[in-house]
Order: structure tokens, then sequence, then C-alpha cells
């Protein structure tokens, strides 16, 4: 009887244990608008499970920069300041503008100088302890020219937001007026989207973002402000989005007074299943689940901006089609209806700078990530430009209907986000300054030269970006410079 027992109890631990995963399977992957709540606990939170989210005391980025960067004043110095739209997509600004024009923007790359001062520097050693992955491209400046050395792109996707990043800091490069005097800089970055996908969090990447702890990598600008662009959409440069919205925007007195969302729950489950709850029966949400399969609940980019306020949840963007297309264009550059709704749970989300161009409050919940802007976010004070809430929603109620009671509060705070990102941190001419202060913060703790010329092989270590562009897709997916073909010209 005893084996008998002991068979019994083995089955029905098997079954509970295979319920408990079907359960949990089911609560990840399910996009039904609703699911028990106790489903909903055991999700696992999975990229969502931080133990440091970025809590900015960061108030004073806005007026008390980091003071190495501040620029010295004296009675016959010139005042200039930075107007709008005057100098929005003034991509020649120089060093002293851009810190006039810019306070807070460089607080990362400050805080970088101050790492890797603390580590002794950077040589070219460090660049090459570092395996380039898929999504990794190693290059250097020389005499203010841009040189690719290495590039890995796992596909088109890859290969684009590699050729994106390539061309930003070439624009960045050849509008600078003292480009001949810029400092030779060898460095590596990645287009992944965590960094612990490719890399040792220490070593010396540039990223999209990182966590707090990751404390190595530089950040810099995302693919998406050169353009957004494959097989399946085209959303195009960052500022030609941001005409678009502004002229489609309404008058906050047209608003509609309620939070939006959309979205497929299955992508960051955790994050997204908590915001769908806590707005649930609302008379103040708008927050719905998206159906692919019939376009129900499907929203538009721009009539996101036609509420006051619009929800916003880390992931990776991914806007899709009442049709299944991506948000835009399609590959024939034909209209479609579109919306903005998927976030898919990554780690950053690209869609917040998107957000951001609405004239609307921005409601998030505490970031784990850092972007090279976020120092700018403020969630408290005078120049309150966002509503933060717990990442579990759990507070949203508490956050989100004084504001709807008090529509003047609400637009105070939308106006500063506008004023504070659309109109200024977010503008062509701020990614321009970002850059080339990248360039100038790095190469203070870059100790090596840099090696245009490669004896070993005969040859230019690299190949100059203008060539790089004009490569046969195939050669740019896995590239490297000393196995490029140079010949004698015909």
């Amino acid at each position: 009887m005893r084996p008998r027992r002991g068979l019994s109890l083995l089955c029905i631990i098997a079954c509970l244990s295979y319920s408990v995963i079907l359960a949990i399977w089911y609560a990840v992957n399910s996009d039904r608008d609703y699911i028990h709540p106790i489903l909903t606990q055991l999700i696992p939170a999975g990229h969502c499970a931080c133990q440091t989210s970025t809590t900015f005391q960061c108030s004073t980025c806005l007026s008390c920069p980091d003071l190495a960067l501040q620029q010295p004043t004296t009675p016959t110095t010139p005042t200039w300041k930075f107007e709008y739209p005057r100098d929005a997509r003034n991509d020649t600004l120089d060093q002293s503008q851009c810190r006039v024009a810019f306070p807070g923007l460089f607080e990362d790359i400050a805080r970088g100088k101050r790492h890797w001062r603390s580590q002794g520097g950077l040589v070219t050693e460090d660049l090459d302890a570092i395996p380039i992955q898929y999504g990794m491209a190693r290059a250097f400046i020389s005499q203010g020219n841009l040189h690719v050395v290495s590039a890995r792109a796992n596909g088109e996707d890859h290969r684009k937001k590699i050729l994106g990043v390539l061309s930003s800091i070439h624009r960045a490069l050849v509008a600078n007026r003292d480009r001949a005097d810029q400092r030779d800089i060898e460095f590596v970055f990645s287009v992944e989207d965590k960094v612990d996908d490719v890399t040792n969090p220490e070593h010396p990447v540039w990223v999209f973002a990182r966590t707090p702890t990751e404390e190595g990598v530089w950040l810099m600008p995302d693919f998406s402000f050169w353009a957004w662009d494959n097989a399946f959409n085209y959303i195009g440069p960052y500022d030609q989005v941001v005409d678009r919205i502004q002229r489609l925007d309404l008058p906050w007195d047209q608003k509609i007074p309620q939070l939006v969302w959309r979205g497929k729950p299955s992508f960051a489950p955790k994050l997204r299943r908590a915001l769908i709850e806590a707005a649930r029966d609302k008379p103040w949400g708008d927050v719905r689940q998206v159906e692919w399969s019939t376009g129900a609940n499907v929203l538009k980019m721009e009539d996101h901006c036609h509420y006051m306020f619009i929800a916003h949840v880390e992931g990776e963007f991914q806007p899709y089609s009442s049709k299944g297309h991506l948000w835009g264009l399609t590959a024939d550059r034909k209209s479609e209806e579109v919306a903005l709704t998927e976030l898919v749970g990554r780690s950053y989300s690209a869609s917040l700078k998107y957000r951001q161009a609405c004239n609307s409050v921005i409601v998030a919940h505490k970031l784990q990530y850092i972007q090279h802007h976020h120092y700018l976010l403020i969630s408290e004070g005078p120049q309150q430009n966002y509503v933060e809430v717990e990442r579990d929603f759990s507070d949203l109620a508490d956050k989100i209907e004084p504001l709807v009671q008090n529509t003047t509060a609400a637009a105070q705070i939308a106006h500063n986000s506008v004023k504070t990102f659309r109109e200024r941190y977010l503008t062509p001419a701020a990614e321009a300054c970002y850059w080339r202060e990248l360039f100038e913060g790095y190469s203070s703790v870059w100790n090596s030269t840099v090696d245009v010329w490669s004896s070993r092989h005969g040859k230019e270590r690299g190949l100059r970006y203008e060539s790089f562009l004009l490569l046969p897709s195939p050669q740019q997916l896995e590239f490297r410079a000393e196995m490029a073909f140079s010949g004698p010209i015909a």
C-alpha cells in the first residue's frame, strides 16, 4: 500500500505543478482584457524586476547642471540665449552655446568621465577586450572624420540601427565648425536594448540605455533620432514625427480628460496588467488592450495626443497598425490607419520621446532604465513635466484624480513638458550638442592614440563612413575593415 500511496502523492504533486505552470503560462501570454487577480500575482516580473529604479534627485538639472560644464563669463562675454524655434534645428551650435542652451543634458557624460577617471582612464586594450557581438560596431574619429573598423548585424533591423547611429555621429561631426580640432578617439557601441545582452556593463560601450548600476557604459541618443525604417514601416526622422504631431495636436481645452493607453498585455505583462487593473472602471481611464485580429481599440499616434493624459510603460516600442503593419507608412509608402500601441517588454522604451511630443501629461511608473535625456524628467515642483507613479501603479488613482479635477494644474505640467522636451532637449540642436559633448567627454579620459593605418595589413584600419554607407547590405552585416576589398581603379 505504501508504494501505491507514494505514487499517488507523486501524481498529485505533478498535476498541481503542471496546473501552476499552465496558469502562469496563460497569465503571461493571454491578451484578454481581464484575468483573475490570483493569476496576475503569479506573473513573473521578468525584465521588470528591478531592484533600483531611476528616481532622479535631479530637479536642479534645469537650473544647476554639473559645475564642470558651466561656461565662465566675463563682463565682455556677449549674451546668447537659446530661442525656439530659431535655434531648434541649428546643429552647428558651438560648445559654449550648447552648454548655455541645454543645462542638465550632459549629466550622464559627466558621470561617465568621473567613473573612468577613477579607473585610470581608457586605452585601446580596453576596447580590444570587448567581443563585437551582433548589434555592435567599433569605430574611430580621426581629424574630424568617422571611420568604421568593424560591425556585426543580425539582419536588417540591426544593420539599419547601426547605420542610424553612424549617420547621427557623422552629422554631428560635419556640423562642427571646429571639427579639424576634434581629438581622435576610438569607441565601441551597441544597438541592442539591454547592455547585458551583448557585453559586460563594466566595459566602456556606448549604449541607448542603462540601469543605475551599469556605470561603465556611456549613454548616446538612440537610432530613431536619425530615422526609423524597416521592411514593414516608415516612421521617419524624429523631428519629422514631431512636426506631424504638432500639426494634428489639439488645444488643451479640447482634449479628452482621460488617461489613454493601448497595448498588448502579454508584452511586459506584470507592468501592463497592473496598469489595466489600476484604471479599470475608472471614469478617467481609457486603458485598453488591442485586438490585432479585429483591429479593435486601435488608436492612431496623433489621436493619443487628443487626450490630456498619456500612460507610459517601459519596454521596446513596436507601433502597429490596424492592418497588422507597423506604424507609419507601408513599404510602398501608402498611408495606413496606424496606432501607437506596442511597447514590447525588453528594456527602455523608445516611445517616451514620441509621447513627449504631445502637449499632454505623461504618466510613467518609476523607470528602471536611463536614457540620455532622462535627467530632465521632473516629477514635482514648479517645473514638474510628468507624473511619476509606483511600478505597480498602486497610486495611479491618487495621482490622476486631483489633476482631472484641476485641469489647470494638469495643463501646466503638459506645458512644462513641451517647453522642456519638444521645444528644447529633444530638438535636432540638442541631439547634435549631446553627440559633440560625448566626443569631448570621452576624449578627456581616452589615453591612447588612434592608429589610422594598419602596418600588418598595409591599409587603413577603418573604412570612412561615406564609403561604408555605399557598401552592399550583405557586406555591412558582417564587416571588418581589414578584410574590405580595395584594388586598383579600372
